[in-house]
């Protein structure tokens, strides 16, 4: 075995260690990636030939955590690992767009790059060196691609700016990002913020492209030192016919870029329109030569198409709906759609609609995750959903599509920020949004639209977010940064820069490159744009709705918590369950109980839509968990427990019996006290002693009742 290996040091006391020649050795490129004890396997492998007549790389990034990299066993009856979870689709989906704008725009064929976490320390945070591993599977190999490319989580804590944090460094963090880039530029970025400024923002960029120049550099370095690496692979993937492109490019190009100069607010008017500039290309050629070139054809006059549009936005300043380069879309929105639902909205922005649901629920409604690494509770979820319909398509819907749960995690850590504290909403959230309309910035409409939910819904938000997409088109002289961009701007352009935010500072951020050196002079000015952006867009959701509801609907179930000593939890759960399990049933409420916390309190949290059940089941958990003491004197309504022959055992306080003794049950002589008492009576009793030995108390029913008058004086009377 030809084993090589290579060791770089980001200058913050860690090594990351490059081996390759060792596993997997049949794949084109393979290599582990080793930090600490966590270590990553990246193999890929690419097809020779291409598909007939494709004119798009058909990639397949797959990332996957095997339990046995922690000992695990995986959860379920199969005891196996099954389809991907949402993180390692997430991380899927940031190495993809961090390495497909670099492969040639000419290579077709199909390519699997496999990503799996073999071994974890649990300390180093795995999803940060996927990208790495990738690029350097491919570095080893003779597959074109123009790297090296790589990747790096930022964080900044505390004022610090970290590469590559542990778990824990992470914690309190006010800025994470992933940012995958080149030697000179960046390709991709996505993250979370508190409210930070845009100059804090693409300052955090540029500590990110420091340590990806060193990954880089080592790359190079890597495929120097494997020999198969230093030649790629010749290919031929698409046909080409120069004087075709040619005719098709002299007989369009006009055509589009008068349409487009129209600057037409209608989609379906535009797309009839460039289809008839191709229908009338057709009209000059034979059905014969059509259907023999048929492939060429369409991508030729894709390619006019897209080179007029581009054209016409850096030449005369005009979009292809009219607006200017700054100008948002116009905006309506509503509030309380829905009757039902615990919160809903609408939310349109030009031809992009977003129906947005609220649900409210309890603790025992959160999502629980389960990953070799890390076991967690989400209480706050959001689900977008992507209907065909919604572009006037009808396709068979196999799932929920890898771009689906990418868009919905963007507004999830768009909105997260900003909800309210758990003392102020002891609810499980769940928003879910369903794209009624697309064309472009459909995630940035589910932001607005789960704002304008959540604050109908009364949840007490602590500010609105909204979102917006920003585009970019170049020709490497000049240049237009749009705002707002419809589906065709984000097609045929050079950017997809998604930013959400408040008022004071971005939330979250997510950045498609398609070009190569792409300069921090328009990314700056694409912030700022963004910024005015995103507040014309918080004034509109604020015309809607400004402030929370000042109550939840009268249909959501209500929720209190309380913090009880952590040694009475078993006393409230009873034996086997028995005592929840009674008060949950007696009261038709739905208690949950929290791990306890550093000061050794767990929260109860009890759920339901009965205020009178509720409030009973409460009293019956203070009950337990802060049993009160019954004082001398005091009267209390008591219930009959057990009839005996001396008395009856009533219990005054939950958990607290008394004996009735026959004697003080009437003023007159009682002989059988199943005369007076049934078991389950409900009677008003005084504690008039306690027994000085043992403590027990002594209470009575006839103290509280009219003595009788005495016989004689009655008789005299």
């Amino acid at each position: 075995m030809n084993i090589i290996n290579k060791t770089i040091n980001l200058g913050n006391g860690k090594e990351i260690t490059i081996e390759s020649g060792k596993l997997a050795k049949q794949a084109d490129g393979s290599v582990v990636v080793r930090v600490g004890d966590t270590m990553l396997l990246a193999t890929v492998v690419s097809n020779k030939d291409a598909q007939e007549d494709l004119d798009f790389l058909p990639l397949t990034v797959d990332y996957r955590e095997k339990f046995a990299s922690t000992g695990r066993f995986p959860g379920g009856f199969l005891k196996r690992e099954a389809r991907p979870t949402d993180e390692e689709i997430l991380t899927m989906r940031i190495v993809d767009r961090a390495l497909r704008p670099l492969f040639p725009d000419d290579y077709h064929a199909d390519t699997q790059i496999m990503i799996q976490l073999m071994s974890s320390d649990k300390e180093n945070m795995p999803d940060q060196y996927a990208c790495f591993a990738a690029a350097a599977a491919l570095a080893v190999s003779d597959i074109p691609f123009n790297g090296p490319v790589s990747e790096v989580r930022v964080a900044r804590k505390d004022g610090e700016f970290l590469i590559n944090p542990t778990f824990d460094e992470l914690k309190g963090a006010d800025i994470d990002l992933m940012v995958a880039g080149s030697l000179d530029s960046i390709v991709m970025v996505e993250g979370e913020m508190l409210e930070v400024s845009e100059a804090e923002m693409l300052e955090a960029i540029k500590v990110a492209h420091k340590a990806i120049i060193t990954q880089c550099e080592a790359l190079n370095e890597l495929t120097q030192a494997v020999e198969k690496a230093q030649e790629k692979r010749a290919y031929s993937h698409e046909k080409s016919d120069e004087e075709l492109k040619k005719t098709i490019f002299d007989f369009s190009f006009q055509r589009c870029y008068d349409i487009a100069k129209q600057g037409l607010n209608d989609k379906k008017k535009r797309g009839e329109l460039f289809g008839a500039v191709k229908e009338d290309y057709l009209a000059t050629v034979s059905e014969e030569f059509y259907s023999e070139n048929k492939f060429l054809v369409n991508q030729y006059f894709k390619k006019a198409q897209k080179e007029a549009v581009r054209r016409c936005m850096l030449d005369e300043k005009i979009r292809l709906d009219g607006r200017d380069m700054n100008e948002i879309r116009h905006i309506w929105s509503e509030a309380g759609y829905l009757p039902s639902p615990h919160g809903s909205a609408l939310f349109q922005r030009g031809e992009t609609q977003a129906l947005m649901t609220l649900t409210l629920g309890s603790k025992l409604d959160v999502q629980r995750k389960d990953s070799p690494i890390i076991q967690t509770e989400e209480d706050f979820i959001l689900h977008y959903n992507f209907p065909p319909y919604s572009t006037g398509e009808a396709r068979p819907i196999r799932g929920v599509s890898r771009r689906e749960v990418g868009h919905g995690n963007l507004a999830l850590r768009a909105l997260k920020p900003m909800l309210p504290e758990k003392k102020d909403n002891p609810y499980t959230i769940r928003l879910v949004s369903e794209i009624l309309e697309s064309n472009g910035s459909s995630s940035m409409a589910t932001v607005c639209a789960g704002t304008i939910a959540l604050l109908d819904g009364g949840v007490k938000m602590k500010k609105p977010v909204s979102g917006i997409a920003m585009g970019l088109i170049t020709d490497n002289k000049d240049y237009v940064v749009l705002s707002d961009i419809l589906g065709d701007e984000d097609h045929l352009g050079d950017m997809d820069f998604k930013v959400t935010g408040t008022e004071d500072g971005i939330t979250a951020c997510q950045m498609d490159i398609k070009i190569e050196g792409l300069d921090y002079k328009m990314l700056e000015e694409a912030l700022d744009q963004a910024r005015d952006g995103r507040l014309h867009i918080l004034n509109k959701i604020k015309e809607t709705i400004e402030e929370p509801r000042t109550d939840y609907k009268p249909h959501v179930p209500r929720i209190e918590t309380i913090l009880v000593p952590d040694e009475v939890v078993g006393g409230i759960i009873g034996k086997g369950g028995e005592t929840i399990q009674a008060i949950q049933a007696e009261t038709n409420t739905t208690i949950s109980i929290g791990d306890p916390d550093d000061d050794k309190m767990a929260m109860v949290e009890i759920y339901s839509d009965d205020k009178a059940g509720l409030d009973e089941a409460m009293a019956r958990v203070k009950a337990i968990a802060f049993p009160p003491t019954a004082e001398v004197g005091e009267t209390y309504s008591g219930k009959v427990k057990n009839i005996v022959a001396f008395g009856a055992f009533v219990e005054i306080l939950p958990g607290i019996d008394a004996l009735l003794h026959v004697s003080e049950i009437a003023w007159e002589r009682v002989e059988k006290v199943d005369d007076y008492l049934k078991t389950g009576d409900i009677l008003d009793v005084k504690v008039i002693g306690k027994d000085p030995k043992n403590g027990k108390l002594k209470i009575s029913r006839k103290t509280l009742l009219p003595k009788p008058e005495k016989k004689e004086k009655a008789e005299a009377k």
